[in-house]
């Protein structure tokens, strides 16, 4: 016997973080992973440009910083604005729902890790 609540039927997995099939799980890394969290932290704050983003961010490439950009808007959480003006301007910030609510858990982490350091 497989248990009480093992799920076996295959039509559940896409709702199981646990599954590597789990569309859930893919949100999770981005958001989890080394710089997405500190994007988030930082868009906590409010709309950032890129370019103050690399800044603040020490140690992150722009390649990585471009990438972790585009899976957090693709997930949801960022909202891009383009202005169409010389040079480009864009803008990054939480959206309204889903980027503010999940970048408090966030923030309370950290909080809640630099507290409890030693």
């Amino acid at each position: 016997s497989r248990g009480k609540f093992m799920n076996t039927d295959e039509s559940c997995l896409a709702a199981n973080v646990l599954s590597k099939n789990c569309p859930s799980r893919v949100k999770l890394m981005h958001l989890t992973n080394r710089w997405g969290v500190l994007v988030m932290f930082c868009l906590r704050r409010g709309t950032h440009r890129f370019s103050e983003l690399r800044r603040r961010i020490d140690g992150i490439s722009e390649k990585m910083l471009t990438q972790t950009l585009r899976d957090l808007e693709n997930d949801g959480f960022v909202i891009r604005k383009e202005y169409p003006v010389i040079p480009p301007h864009v803008e990054y910030s939480l959206s309204e729902n889903k980027g503010v609510e999940v970048a408090e858990k966030i923030y309370d982490l950290v909080q809640w890790i630099e507290q409890n350091e030693n």
